[in-house]
């Protein structure tokens, strides 16, 4: 059986954030330009990984 809630009002209630804070009206440019740099380092270590055992597997034949 479940507790009933002892007048503390809701566990999670957004409906009044403190800060003020706008869902949506933050400037992500950085983080945008950082993801995709991350993106760009792994696609490159993924193909130096892929022709690394390509050619590994040619100087073993």
């Amino acid at each position: 059986m479940a507790e009933t809630n002892k007048g503390t009002g809701p566990m999670a209630d957004h409906s009044h954030p403190a800060h003020g804070h706008v869902a949506g009206s933050m400037d992500i440019t950085q983080q945008e330009k950082t993801f995709a740099g991350f993106v760009r380092m792994v696609t490159w270590a993924a193909v130096v990984i892929v022709a690394a055992l390509i050619f590994l597997a040619l100087a073993n034949a």
